[in-house]
């Protein structure tokens, strides 16, 4: 290995034979060293290594703004959400939710709390996360003697889906309020509230998250097609159903300035008849 940046006495950034790039800790392992000097890889302890180049790049500015603890702590809590999770989440993860929790807690000790807005509805569509990011304020605490707001949990909640979706936080943020509107608008067409613990919802809940991620990745075509036929049968059997996937669709066109696809509107259509809201 060949030392590409020293970051301090116990970080370096270094390059491999094929100039793969990686961060690697040791007490005293930065001591002395020169840019250039090849160095044994026996000597670290810990290793941080992101696939994409410009991830690896933000891993390497990221070190260089936080305390080293902090990352290695993300790390341990990424290792524990991976265990209870079986969607693959993306590697920036670690950049994104170290940086998070590093900034949440100096937040904290210059007496500096926010508020998520949308807590209620991230407890709501992403409880398995939610859930996850109590259990990661926990650890924080325990660990850091901080004792992070419990809007905190949501926020982490949302870094979690985010790589599960493979999305960025913003789209992430509108992925959550179109969720929100599309729940207002058939809340209200059927005069009825939603059984928020039942499978239906949670499947529901699951088919809308990917809905969203393919309407704001502009990503056409992988929704199931279904032919002419079935696409009739299904507005006519579930003509009601279908009317208030209809209202859907003009929210998201008022809304958010996009189309919702034939196709979409008869899955729509069918997860509505599943979840049984109003007469069949």
């Amino acid at each position: 290995m060949r030392i590409k940046k020293v970051i301090n006495n116990n970080i370096l950034c270094v390059v491999d034979n094929q100039g793969g790039e990686m961060i690697v800790t040791g007490k005293g392992l930065g001591f002395k060293r020169k840019i250039g000097e090849r160095i044994d890889p026996a000597l670290f302890e810990k290793t941080y290594h992101m696939e994409d180049k410009a991830g690896q790049r933000k891993l390497r500015e990221l070190v260089e703004q936080i305390p080293m603890e902090h990352l290695e702590l993300t790390q341990r809590l990424i290792e524990y959400i991976k265990s209870q999770i079986t969607a693959p989440l993306n590697e920036s993860l670690l950049i994104t939710l170290a940086d998070h929790i590093s900034f949440a807690i100096k937040r904290k000790q210059d007496g500096i709390e926010f508020a998520n807005p949308l807590e209620g509805a991230i407890i709501s569509y992403y409880p398995t996360e939610y859930h996850l990011g109590q259990h990661c304020l926990r650890v924080i605490r325990e660990e850091t003697r901080t004792d992070l707001n419990s809007s905190e949990a949501a926020f982490i909640a949302l870094h979690i889906v985010n790589a599960e979706l493979n999305t960025s936080m913003s789209v992430m943020m509108d992925i959550t309020k179109l969720i929100e509107g599309a729940l207002e608008v058939v809340e209200y067409y059927y005069q009825k509230k939603f059984d928020r613990e039942s499978l239906d919802f949670n499947r529901f809940i699951v088919h809308l998250r990917y809905f969203a991620q393919r309407l704001f990745h502009a990503a056409p075509g992988q929704a199931d097609e279904y032919d002419a036929d079935f696409q009739e049968m299904i507005t006519r059997s579930c003509a009601q159903h279908y009317k208030c996937a209809r209202h859907i669709a003009e929210f998201i066109r008022n809304t958010y300035q996009k189309e919702v696809s034939d196709a979409e509107l008869i899955y729509l259509t069918i997860h509505l008849k599943r979840i049984n809201l109003g007469s069949k």
